[in-house]
């Protein structure tokens, strides 16, 4: 294989792997939208959540594709604990109830003790889960590549209920209002009861949905790989606006301060009126952007396959500083008021100063990070997150 300087071979065909996904999706036409599946009765409508545990460890949690989920002391870089599963991690890490909960390429939806990194549980899907899981009110959601999405109970693993289509889910859910949003390779918007699972509503994009909705102000926010960001009622599912971008829209977007911001595969970072979806401002960077934004700080935070992170002011769009590591960068960032975490296909993990960019420390692995890191106590987290990040579903959390 060609195209990938400065990684081995094996990591080259890793990284292949990791993008397969989007690979195969993008520019391609999504199929006829078949009537999804009832489903499955839920066990309790009701769940009783998990005891509250508090973390007090300093750290950020982030998976790689070298198999391990790593727990990373956030002032030295060193590991205090890792987790091993049977293959790649690519889904983004949750933190509710003093337990880390993570999916993976070998099927499984772990939940693991956010102190210690032991199993708690289990939960096998059929497939890989490259969705992150979100929790509210003692069930976690999450997507697989069967073409199901779960309901879990939080504390023990055991299924509730599961919506089933009949192509998979690569996009990560939102929860709000007590419905559950989540973007579908049949090209739908699936808005279904948080409790039961039963469909409200289906909006319809003209290709694959593989980047992850927000919610803000009654509205769900959702790129489309038929090139556009959409706008849809939260309640009806009726469409309020449409932007058209240069490309696929696989970042997903996150809403701060009455603007939209969202990447595109043209390259651009747009920030776009919430309301109205009129285009603020525009940044090009010189790679795909796979990545999705952060909004911290007075800054926009961005990745892209051109190597750099850059900092962005969240106003105008006029660039702050940029970090450039070793490779390309699909990893979303987390942020404090101090440091920046972010993963690359460098397979390096970053600590970086939040207002100058500079390095702190970086933590090597095995294998590339395209995982979205999240730290253990939200308190210390800042700014506006989407909800592939689980930095984004943490609010969400009782």
């Amino acid at each position: 294989m060609t195209g990938f300087p400065g990684l081995p071979a094996w990591g080259v065909w890793w990284a292949c792997v990791g993008i397969a996904v989007l690979g195969c999706l993008a520019g391609c036409r999504h199929p006829a939208n078949p009537a999804p599946a009832s489903p499955t009765p839920p066990v309790s409508t009701t769940v009783t959540p998990t005891a509250a545990a508090a973390v007090t460890l300093p750290v950020v949690y982030v998976g790689s594709f070298d198999n391990h989920l790593y727990a990373l002391d956030t002032i030295t870089g060193r590991p205090r604990w890792t987790f091993r599963a049977d293959t790649s991690l690519q889904s983004s890490p949750t933190v509710a109830y003093g337990l880390l909960y993570v999916g993976s390429n070998d099927f499984n939806l772990y939940a693991l003790d956010a102190t210690t990194g032991a199993k708690r549980w289990a939960f096998k899907t059929g497939a890989y889960i490259f969705s992150s899981p979100v929790v509210a009110n003692g069930i976690v959601y999450i997507g697989s590549q069967d073409g199901n999405l779960y309901a879990i109970n939080a504390g023990t693993g055991d299924l509730i209920w599961r919506y089933a289509t009949k192509f998979g889910f690569y996009s990560s859910p939102a929860v709000a209002n007590g419905l559950i949003y989540i973007g579908g390779q049949d090209g739908n918007l699936h808005a279904l009861d948080a409790a039961t699972g039963n469909l409200r509503w289906r909006f319809g994009t003209s290709s694959y949905t593989v980047s992850s909705p927000v919610v803000s102000g009654g509205t769900v926010y959702i790129g489309s790989q038929d090139t556009r960001l959409y706008a849809v009622d939260a309640a009806t599912g009726k469409r309020r606006w449409a932007f058209k971008t240069g490309a696929a829209v696989d970042s997903s977007p996150v809403v701060a301060n009455g603007v939209v911001y969202v990447g595109s595969t043209d390259g651009a970072l747009y920030a776009l009126d919430a309301a109205t979806g009129s285009q603020r401002w525009l940044v090009q960077t010189d790679g795909v952007v796979y990545a999705s934004p952060v909004v911290a700080n007075g800054l926009v935070y961005l990745a892209s396959r051109d190597h750099w992170l850059y900092a962005l002011d969240a106003a105008t769009g006029k660039r702050r500083w940029a970090f450039r590591t070793n490779y390309d960068i699909y990893s979303t960032p987390v942020v404090t008021a101090r440091t920046i975490y972010v993963g690359s296909n460098d397979f390096n993990v970053y600590a970086l100063d939040a207002l100058t960019g500079a390095q702190r420390w970086a933590f090597p692995t095995r294998g590339i990070v395209v995982s979205s890191p999240v730290l253990a106590q939200p308190n210390v987290m800042a700014g506006q997150y989407p909800s592939i990040s689980g930095a984004g579903q943490l609010s969400l959390t009782p």
